[in-house]
C-alpha cells in the first residue's frame, strides 16, 4: 500500500476472509512515545524542500564572475573618489596658488622663474595623475564588460551539456535562472559607461591654465556626484545577490 493510500484510513475487510483466520487479533504493543518529543507532522513530511540545488559549475563560475564584477565597482569608486579627485582638487588647488600669489605682484613687477615654475611642476604632475586615473578607468571598463560577456558565454556553454529549460526555467539557487543573470547583467555597463566619458570630459576641460576658479570648482562637484552613477547601479546587484546567490556573503573577500 502506498503512503498516500494509507492517509485514506484503513481499507475494508474482504467479504470472503480465509477459513480458520482467526476473527480478532490482539494488536500489536506499540512503543510508548516519550513526552516534550513528539514526531513529524504530516505538514512537516509534505512540506516542499527549499534547500537550494547541488551546485554545479555553472553556479560557481557565476558566482565567481558576480564577485570579480563586485571587485571592478569597488576598484572603480575608489578610482573616481579618491586618487581622482585628489588629483582634481591638487590640480585645482596649485593653479588657485598660482594665480593669487600673480594676483599679490604689483602690476610692473614680472613675476619670476622660483615663483612659477613650482606651480607649473605640479599642476602638470597632477594632470597626468589625472591620466592615469583615466586609463586605469578605462581597464576597469573593458574587464567589466569582458566579464559580462563571460556570463553570456556561461550561458552558451550550458546550452551543449544542458537543456534550455534547465537555463531558462529552473532556479540556479532560489528564483533566478541563468538566463535571467545574462540578460539583466548588460544593463550595468551604459551608467559606467557614460561616466567614463563624464571623466574624459571633466578632465580636458581642466587641461587650460586659462580656466576660472568658479568653472574649476564646477568641474569638481560634477566629479564627486557622477550623476550617472547617482542611482548606485551596483547596490541593486548587491541586493540581488545577497538574496538570490548562495553563500553571497562568504564569499566575499575580506
Amino acid at each position: 500500500m502506498s503512503r498516500l493510500a494509507s492517509l485514506k484510513g484503513p481499507s475494508s475487510p474482504s467479504p470472503n476472509p480465509v477459513r480458520g483466520q482467526k476473527a480478532r487479533q490482539s494488536p500489536a504493543k506499540s512503543s510508548p512515545q516519550k513526552r516534550g518529543s513528539p514526531g513529524p507532522s504530516l505538514y512537516d513530511r509534505l512540506e516542499p524542500d527549499t534547500t537550494p540545488p547541488t551546485e554545479s559549475t555553472y553556479h560557481r563560475k557565476l558566482r565567481t564572475i558576480l564577485l570579480e564584477l563586485r571587485g571592478v565597482v569597488k576598484t572603480w569608486n575608489d578610482l573616481v573618489l579618491v586618487d581622482g579627485l585628489k588629483a582634481a582638487k591638487g590640480l585645482v588647488d596649485a593653479r588657485t596658488e598660482l594665480d593669487n600669489s600673480l594676483a599679490a605682484l604689483p602690476s610692473d613687477v614680472q613675476p619670476r622663474l622660483r615663483l612659477v615654475t613650482p606651480k607649473l611642476a605640479v599642476m602638470d604632475a597632477k594632470l597626468d595623475d589625472l591620466q592615469g586615473v583615466l586609463l586605469r578607468l578605462r581597464k576597469q571598463f573593458k574587464k567589466m564588460s569582458s566579464l559580462v560577456e563571460s556570463v553570456e558565454a556561461l550561458v552558451i556553454d550550458a546550452s551543449k551539456t544542458k537543456t534550455w529549460t534547465w537555463i531558462s526555467e529552473e532556479p540556479l539557487w532560489f528564483t533566478w535562472t541563468l538566463e535571467r543573470f545574462a540578460t539583466r547583467l548588460p544593463t550595468l555597463l551604459a551608467p559606467y559607461h557614460r561616466s567614463l566619458h563624464l571623466c574624459v570630459d571633466i578632465v580636458e576641460q581642466l587641461k587650460p591654465n586659462s580656466v576660472s576658479f568658479e568653472d574649476s570648482r564646477t568641474y569638481l562637484r560634477q566629479w564627486i556626484a557622477q550623476p550617472w552613477l547617482a542611482e548606485a547601479p551596483w547596490d541593486d546587484w548587491e541586493q540581488i545577490c545577497e538574496v538570490e546567490v548562495e553563500r553571497w556573503k562568504e564569499s566575499i573577500p575580506k
